[in-house]
Formats: structure tokens, sequence, C-alpha cells
């Protein structure tokens, strides 16, 4: 049971709620400064980007018929769609959504999160992603990792 919880709590989003639960108790209980009313607007275009990036990379995973479970062994290759523009969608998204709640709460301190957000969900998640996805598809993995980047 104990291990059955911990592999629920150890998930992407689980990991985006926490490092944006700590964005907000920055703005909350160490507010530093105001980005001001252009960081509202570009912090909700972030949030909207991300959202609609993981989105329609979650129904390609769908249409594939594949998993979209980390850790799991996909059943295709899914390079089409936003695949063709990162290798990593939902990630970016998640990476994008919280740079935008950081925007939106004046949480500038926080803005260190992001990177060390992208470099955690790399090595959780990326790295064992990709070697499954090699030793499944071997060289059109290959092929497909050489022109299209990790994240962007």
């Amino acid at each position: 049971m104990i291990r059955f919880v911990l592999r629920w709590i150890d998930l992407p989003p689980m990991w985006l709620a926490l490092f944006g639960g700590l964005a907000w108790g920055q703005a909350r209980w160490l507010p530093v400064f105001r980005f001001g009313g252009w960081a509202d607007a570009l912090g909700a275009v972030l949030i909207g980007a991300g959202l609609l990036i993981g989105v329609a990379a979650v129904a390609q995973f769908l249409g594939n018929r594949t998993t979209v479970i980390p850790r799991r062994t996909p059943g295709t290759l899914v390079r089409g769609g936003i695949y063709r523009l990162t290798r990593n969608p939902i990630y970016l998204g998640d990476a994008l959504i919280l740079g935008g709640l950081i925007l939106r709460w004046d949480a500038g301190l926080s803005l260190v999160l992001i990177p060390a957000f992208m470099a955690l969900i790399e090595k959780r998640f990326i790295r064992g992603e990709e070697v499954r996805i090699r030793q499944e598809f071997g060289a059109a993995f290959d092929s497909y990792a050489a022109r299209v980047r990790r994240w962007l």
C-alpha cells in the first residue's frame, strides 16, 4: 500500500503542485516586489499555452493508443503534431504553467524554481523514459531524438 501511494505521489503533476505551492508560499510570506500588470497578462498566456500544449500532447497519445503514464513502456513512438517541436510537450507545458503562476503571483524569487523543476523532471522521468523508448523503438527513436530537442 505504501509503495502504491509513493508511486502515485511521484508523478509530474504532483511535482508541479509542489513547486507551485512553494512559489505561492514565497509570494504570500516573502513578497519582495511586484512585477506589474504585464506579468499578469504574460502569466495568463504562459498558463494557457502550457495547458494547450499539454492537452494537445495527451490527445496525441490517446489517439495513438499509447500510455501517458510515466515509467510505462509506450506502444507507439509519437512523432507528429506537437511532438515535431519537442520530445516532451507535457513536461514543457508544466514548466510554462509554473512560470505563468510565478508571474501571476508576483513570486519573483521563485523564478529559480523553473529550471529546478525542469532538472528534477529530466532526472526523475525523462531520462528513464528515453531509455525505455530507445529499447522499444531503437533506431527510429535515435533518428527522432537527433531531429527534435528534448525541451524546445
